[in-house]
């Protein structure tokens, strides 16, 4: 924030002249397959946890991630699920557009030999080494929201 602050001037912001549309639930995923990070979010020793990953989303939508366990997803087995979001955006710090996107549904972690083999090549994890598990998170809810430039009033004449 102090890194914004400095770039734009509080009085000089352009927040005002801003609106959101929400987005339809494809051009929501669309927008989250197009974004290189993301972030988890979880409960950890009952408090929500949140942490940046990378990620894919496959055709039918799943969104996979890979990463070392954490608490609280640490409860991902391979026959059970946690609930979860995974958030991603992408929006101009100076101008104040752009997008945002929350998923949320079960988690669980990748099992099959083949699945895992293939995820894990296509995906490395950004924190940690050695044991990262692949989790895939099936989409049950869907928002996300566009900032747009408000459209300019007509002059009246």
């Amino acid at each position: 924030m102090e890194e914004v602050d400095k770039l734009v001037p509080r009085r000089d912001r352009p927040d005002a002249g801003r609106h959101t549309v929400e987005l339809s639930r494809e051009e929501a995923m669309a927008l989250l397959a197009s974004a290189p990070f993301g972030r988890i979010v979880f409960t950890s020793n009952a408090l929500p946890a949140v942490r940046p990953v990378n990620h894919l989303v496959e055709p039918g939508g799943s969104v996979i991630v890979r990463t070392s366990l954490l608490p609280g997803l640490s409860l991902l087995r391979p026959i059970g699920s946690v609930i979860v979001a995974y958030q991603a955006d992408a929006i101009d710090p100076l101008q104040w557009l752009g997008w945002s996107v929350l998923v949320t549904g079960p988690a669980r972690t990748v099992t099959a030999p083949d699945a895992l083999a293939g995820y894990e090549h296509r995906l490395d994890a950004i924190f940690g080494s050695g044991d990262n598990p692949v989790i895939v998170i099936e989409p049950t809810l869907v928002t996300g929201i566009r900032l747009l430039e408000r459209p300019s009033e007509p002059i009246a004449q």
